[in-house]
């Protein structure tokens, strides 16, 4: 949602709240809903423009707006209505207008902050579906304009009610709707709501009773209790909370009804959500699964490094030792990379934890020397968990290759570059490993042949070309233009296809 106008973040917060929320007033109403936010600034000469900056529309009845109105200006008929409602802070109802025909069907409602308005809500009613409504329909537009008349009033919706992000089992008020008086009786209850509840085994008339302690009383009481519900059940506070009985699940939303700062009643939202909790449960467990799979594979990979490490100690060839040695080291890169897999069930990683990690270790196991440092400079951001394990033992191989022939005798530093651009060809990564050693320059080529050096570079070439579909380049070390001791591989790598 954006405002034409700078607002404060409480007054942003507060009107975003209220279109997270309205859709329940909308489906109340039978009406659509549009959200008028001031062009200019208030107490600026200028009062007379407005912005819609939120539309909602019914599910409960036939839209009246077919077009998009968010971003225009109100149509010439209803401007002077929503710059009355603005002016005095009052609702403009279509019976007080001199001339009705120009806006029949659209009542006006400011949005109070503080005693002071700060947006104007229009409700726009579908008048040709007229008829004598049914209780149902009396009763939801009552709700309506008790709701619309504590936005009125400033003290809709909550500051602490609680809004969640993921909403799949907000109730809806087709899903179901009670209506309570202050004393937590029903007062009425909506088919869909007699039918939820009847599926939890209450068939007692509703209507006359209290709501928590009938369903209270069918609660297990061997078994936790969400501690919102009775709460909710009542009416007392802004809120939600679940039911889980007889293998039904219920979820449920409360909405205080207050006039002049006094509950006077409540609406009960509440929606059957048993099917979607079974999946929601189903994937929890294949979550849980995944993880699990991550840690055993990691079990079995450090099972596999113990016993390469009890190998090298009986070899006698200081090649061979050297050979399990490497291998191990590559198993452990591959243990660590599942480790921190098996902490989350996303599927991109935060890369800088785990390879900062990974090249921390391999020089220091590579290292003979006690002063070789490791410095890590940039940040690889997210990436897919694909790229972690090839990237993982990349920067492995890379770093134990710069320590052995990078590095002197009393030490050095290895440096480690990473960084994220964009181009018109799309969003690329690029790598750079440094190291202090000597340079050849009869050897130094700008692009390393495929299978050039020993094994180790062998993986990184096949790695980086194969499995990340990048580039691996080998230059002489220089910096400000001047050429130093020491290698720089640059790797770039493709972000834009995956």
């Amino acid at each position: 949602m954006v405002f034409p106008v700078a607002m404060s973040e409480d007054t942003e917060e507060h009107l975003r709240r209220l279109t997270h929320d309205w859709q329940m007033i909308a489906d109340l109403a039978f009406s659509d809903l549009v959200l008028w936010a001031p062009a200019s600034q208030p107490g600026s000469n200028d009062t007379t423009g407005f912005i819609a900056v939120a539309q909602a529309r019914p599910f409960t009845a036939q839209t009246t707006l077919h077009r998009d109105v968010v971003g225009s200006s109100p149509r010439v008929g209803l401007k002077p209505l929503v710059q009355q409602a603005w002016m005095t802070g009052q609702t403009v109802n279509p019976n007080d207008v001199p001339n009705p025909g120009s806006s029949l069907g659209v009542a006006v409602w400011p949005v109070l902050r503080g005693g002071h308005p700060i947006a104007v809500v229009t409700v726009h009613q579908n008048l040709t579906t007229q008829r004598v409504p049914s209780r149902l329909e009396a009763i939801y537009r009552l709700s309506a304009d008790d709701v619309l008349r504590m936005i009125a009033q400033g003290t809709w919706p909550e500051p602490d009610a609680h809004s969640p992000t993921v909403v799949w089992d907000n109730p809806r008020v087709g899903d179901g709707m009670i209506r309570m008086d202050a004393h937590g009786l029903v007062t009425f209850a909506s088919p869909n709501a007699i039918s939820a509840l009847r599926k939890l085994g209450i068939s007692e008339q509703l209507e006359g009773r209290q709501l928590s302690r009938l369903a209270l009383d069918y609660m297990d009481q061997r078994r936790p209790v969400d501690e919102n519900l009775p709460a909710v059940l009542f009416g007392r506070s802004a809120g939600r909370a679940s039911i889980d009985l007889r293998t039904v699940s219920l979820s449920l939303r409360s909405v205080p009804l207050r006039r002049d700062g006094e509950r006077f009643g409540a609406l009960v939202l509440l929606r059957e959500v048993t099917e979607i909790r079974r999946r929601d449960l189903k994937l929890m467990g294949k979550d849980a699964t995944i993880r699990e799979v991550h840690h055993r594979v990691k079990n079995n990979l450090q099972t596999v490094g113990s016993l390469l490490r009890m190998q090298s100690r009986r070899m006698s060839s200081p090649e061979a030792r050297r050979g399990l040695e490497q291998a191990m080291q590559r198993v452990d890169t591959i243990a660590l990379v599942h480790e921190t897999m098996s902490f989350t069930t996303e599927d991109d990683l935060d890369m800088d934890g785990l390879l900062s990690r990974q090249f921390t270790l391999a020089v220091e196991v590579a290292s003979a020397a006690p002063n070789v440092r490791a410095r890590m400079h940039g940040s690889f951001g997210t990436l897919p968990g694909s790229m972690a394990t090839p990237l993982a033992l990349v920067i492995n191989e890379l770093a134990t290759n710069a320590v052995e022939h990078g590095t002197k005798a009393g030490g050095g530093v290895v440096e480690l570059e990473a960084s994220r651009r964009t181009d018109d060809d799309g969003e690329w990564l690029s790598i750079i490993m440094r190291d202090e050693g000597p340079t050849d320059q009869a050897d130094m080529v700008p692009v390393k042949p495929s299978g050039a050096g020993g094994l180790g570079l062998q993986i990184v070439t096949t790695l980086v070309e194969s499995d990340l579909g990048g580039r691996i380049e080998w230059h002489p070390r220089s910096e400000a233009g001047d050429q130093l001791p020491g290698t720089e591989v640059r790797i770039t790598v493709p972000l834009h296809d995956r």
